[in-house]
């Protein structure tokens, strides 16, 4: 049995997350229920980083990346776009839904973070979405 094993061989892989919060509102104009309406949730987020290999020496040594420099990229984004704004306004969504609102933080972030691989936004406590763009 043991023969028949892969001789494929092993990647590890990290994967570190940084949550972070905002309150803040929008509108769903072509949504044919009550989203269509102005409205406002307490959104969570995280942004998720994967690597391959650990920093060997210096001060991140033993660390993938530093979740320091995880909130660098998102805070401001969160104090000057997310936290207590209007979403199609603040961040020129005519139609920001979950997942668009995600792919934008992406956007933002993924210059600033190469190992960024993922972000989650949660609307409510039951209603999340992960972005994650795979290369074909």
């Amino acid at each position: 049995m043991w023969a028949l094993e892969s001789s494929r061989s092993v990647v590890t892989v990290w994967t570190l997350e940084k949550e972070f919060r905002f309150e803040a509102s929008h509108v769903l104009p072509h949504h044919d229920g009550k989203c269509a309406r102005l409205h406002g949730h307490s959104w969570k987020g995280r942004i998720i980083c994967e690597g391959e290999a650990l920093h060997q020496r210096g001060p991140k040594a033993g660390m993938m990346i530093d979740y320091h420099d995880m909130t660098s990229a998102i805070k401001p984004l969160v104090e000057e776009y997310l936290d207590h704004y209007h979403l199609n306004e603040s961040l020129s969504l005519e139609n920001p839904t979950s997942e668009e609102v995600a792919r934008w933080i992406y956007d933002q972030v993924k210059p600033q973070l190469q190992s960024l691989v993922a972000v989650v936004i949660e609307e409510t406590c039951t209603s999340r979405c992960t972005y994650s763009p795979r290369r074909r």
